[in-house]
């Protein structure tokens, strides 16, 4: 690389970006590698071609000026090129901003019209239970006038006469009224349920549409972590704890073996332990495995 002349790098530089080989990441990221190529990804004359390659404006100056400038128009082109990437970044997000505001009004008025629906749907159903009872009560009214023409004993036609009397209306015309009503209602009741199931597909995919607007790979990727790392916080203490709980059963159970295996030794004996400090740390006495390990430990009648 040192044997390569300034003007030979510059000119690969401009050829990368012209070509749109390179842009503003890939020159900043020249610029860490060396001392001379972060002269050089500096220069006025690399910016200026970015400036009209990103940000192309009709009193756009020459995109080639002098290729040796001086440090101050460099730095006066990077800045340019840094404020106007930073107010088109801002009316990116402003713009993502909008769109976003935009789906969650879509998403809220498709739940305002399903909820319209459900209360449409709830409404014609009650209004076809209501239709449904009172044809079924004119059937019952019909059916009776017809028993009427009948002999039938005294208490039975009296009771069929009083709900043919109840009745103020003509049945027959009444009947077809309420059929016609009913199967009316059926067809809302239909009509309702298609637009519900329309309605519910087109809140599912604003749903959709708003979590793919919303989603932030770096951002989910960090709440997921944390989660990850409590549960293996809670996992980690859950069998720090058991493991504990085990030692201390096990070293129980060994000290209380060893007793009994002392005691079967010498019936009627009784065990003498010289005294052994505890251990610090365990929640177990250590002293009489100790004093047994040392040979402290002495018979006695």
């Amino acid at each position: 690389m040192g044997g390569v002349p300034d003007e030979l790098w510059r000119q690969i530089l401009e050829m990368g970006i012209q070509n749109s080989k390179l842009n503003y990441k890939d020159l900043c990221c020249i610029s860490i590698s060396c001392r001379r190529l972060h002269r050089l990804s500096s220069e006025n004359s690399l910016w200026l071609l970015l400036l009209s390659s990103d940000f192309p404006s009709p009193n756009q100056q020459n995109p080639n000026p002098n290729p040796n400038p001086n440090n101050s128009t460099s730095a006066s082109a990077k800045s340019t090129y840094k404020i106007k990437f930073e107010r088109e970044k801002s009316r990116k997000v402003a713009a993502h901003r909008r769109a976003v505001l935009r789906k969650e009004s879509e998403v809220l008025e498709f739940e305002r019209k399903i909820r319209e629906i459900e209360n449409g749907l709830r409404q014609e159903a009650e209004k076809m239970r209501a239709t449904a009872a009172e044809l079924s009560n004119l059937h019952k009214v019909r059916q009776a006038s017809v028993a009427l023409n009948v002999w039938q004993p005294e208490v039975i036609r009296g009771r069929q006469k009083q709900i043919v009397e109840q009745s103020a209306v003509p049945v027959e015309s009444r009947v077809h009224s309420l059929e016609m009503e009913l199967k009316l209602c059926r067809q809302r009741i239909s009509g309702f349920d298609k637009a519900y199931r329309d309605e519910k597909r087109r809140l599912e995919l604003a749903m959709e549409q708003l979590a793919s607007m919303k989603y932030h790979p770096l951002r989910d990727h960090k709440l997921i972590s944390s989660g990850d790392k409590e549960c293996k916080k809670k996992r980690k203490k859950l069998k720090t704890s058991v493991i504990c709980k085990s030692l201390k059963l096990c070293h129980f159970d060994f000290e209380q073996m060893l007793l009994d295996l002392l005691a079967k030794q010498s019936p009627g004996a009784f065990l003498m332990v010289s005294p052994v400090p505890e251990k610090q740390g365990t929640g177990f006495s250590t002293g009489l495995l100790t004093s047994f390990a040392t040979g402290d430990v002495e018979w006695g009648t």
